[in-house]
């Protein structure tokens, strides 16, 4: 069967890989084509993330708008799948009748089979957690760029007190370590030059080897970083708790490793971490900033922080306020609380008023973008490391990459086809949400000087 499938993907980096895993599959055993079209698509998919306010709500009205296109063209499927589809299972069908079927985030390498049972007309239900099943079956990823995020491991079992993925996609469980260094290295050798290693609690990663001891994030830093082909790597995302002393060695030692860090932090309160049940206090996660920086001075980092959370006083909200002003984030994750359904934090009074949730949310936002054009404008006049990985969206010649620090670059280009290798650029402009650069250098292509490398080996 030929054709075309749809995939409208919500939320974090890894929704975003398993659409990109799904699409792979598809394309193996159907030869399905991703489009960005609803209208030309036989298949349409929708991966949503329960982390969206109101997502529920959202998600159906998608589906209701996917079902016009349904309507119109005979044959057409729709799946859901995601964190809500895990939450809400069978209540999906029933609320929206017109969907397919319904698969959870470890459930997606069976999308074929409850495919093949849809055109049969026997609409299924599969939210299971199949855990180290899902990477088994699915294919060799393709890559599509010269970025690639790859999934070391899923699940979480920190249970933060707002939080769903442990009711989503389950206890901790890590990829064995071999299966993940051969899924990099396949991504390699089709041109990819930066990894994100990824997972909900990223740096709690123990992957067991081929002799049986197993691998902690660090250990596999260091064995990615092996790969010749791959130029820079990251991670995300990290729970403070679990960022231990060899994570520290990586960052003092691997250059390989970017000067960038997601560390959430979520509030500036020990009173609401409390509530939140993180398990650390503020001053302990300054601690730990302030070791980070000791072994990578020029480190940035990003986080996440929730405003408005059950209990917060202005007090609270002020600590918080103060942390963000002391810390400088290159970029903050910022959201008002909403509750989650099945959380143990669903159960608490949720006694901030919206409005002030909306003030609090912007004061934060503002003071964040402040401290973030402020880093931008320090970065004028310094020569960055960029992967390029486009041509810039306006044209005009320009290429578009991004600094270790994950900020877009644009640049003329100078006529050379630089997409997937690595550039040192001079800032020359800091915009509101981009830089503007020169090209300095263009580094050689990895791959062929691997090449060499290996031709002279031979002579």
């Amino acid at each position: 069967m030929a054709g075309a499938v749809y995939i409208k993907t919500y939320g974090c980096q890894m929704n975003e890989y398993d659409s990109a895993r799904l699409a792979d599959l598809l394309f193996e055993t159907h030869g399905l084509v991703r489009v960005d079209d609803p209208s030309r698509a036989d298949i349409l998919l929708v991966n949503s993330c329960s982390v969206r306010e109101k997502a529920q709500e959202k998600l159906f009205s998608d589906l209701g708008r996917l079902n016009e296109w349904k309507a119109s063209r005979p044959g057409v499927v729709i799946g859901v799948g995601g964190c809500v589809a895990s939450q809400e299972g069978e209540d999906i069908r029933r609320r929206a009748p017109y969907v397919d079927f319904v698969f959870g985030p470890q459930t997606l390498h069976r999308v074929p089979d409850l495919l093949a049972d849809a055109r049969a007309r026997n609409p299924r239900v599969d939210i299971t957690f199949a855990e180290l099943e899902k990477f088994d079956r699915l294919p060799e990823p393709r890559a599509d760029g010269p970025r690639a995020f790859v999934s070391i491991m899923e699940g979480c079992s920190k249970y933060c007190s707002f939080c769903v993925v442990p009711y989503t996609r389950g206890q901790e469980f890590s990829r064995p370590f071999d299966d993940v260094l051969a899924e990099v290295a396949a991504l390699a050798e089709q041109g990819v030059r930066e990894v994100t290693l990824l997972g909900q609690n990223v740096n709690a990663y123990r992957g067991r080897r081929r002799d049986g001891r197993t691998a902690d994030l660090a250990t596999l830093i260091g064995y990615v970083a092996e790969i010749d082909e791959i130029g820079r790597i990251r991670f995300t995302t990290s729970h403070p708790l679990e960022f231990g002393e060899t994570l520290f060695d990586a960052f003092a030692s691997e250059r390989k490793l970017v000067s960038h860090l997601h560390l959430p932090v979520q509030s500036g309160s020990d009173d609401v971490l409390a509530r939140m049940k993180r398990g650390y206090r503020v001053d302990w996660y300054r601690d730990k900033v302030a070791k980070l920086k000791s072994v990578r001075p020029d480190i940035s980092l990003s986080t996440d922080l929730i405003v408005g959370f059950p209990g917060e006083t202005e007090r609270d909200f002020a600590a918080t306020l103060a942390l963000v002003d002391e810390m400088r984030f290159d970029l903050s994750y910022s959201f008002a609380y909403s509750p989650r359904p099945g959380t143990p934090a669903a159960a608490l009074p949720d006694d901030v008023p919206a409005h002030v949730k909306a003030q609090r949310l912007a004061k934060v936002q503002a003071l964040n973008l402040e401290h973030a054009a402020a880093i931008s404008r320090r970065m004028v006049g310094r020569l960055e490391r960029v992967l390029v990985d486009r041509q810039a969206p306006r044209g005009r010649g320009d290429l578009s990459g991004r600094t270790e620090n994950n900020r877009v670059v644009n640049f003329p280009g100078g006529g050379e086809d630089l997409v997937g290798r690595f550039a040192t650029v001079e800032i020359t402009e800091a915009r509101p949400n981009s830089l503007r650069g020169r090209l300095v250098a263009a580094e050689a292509g990895v791959s062929s000087a691997i090449l060499e490398k290996r031709e002279a080996a031979i002579s």
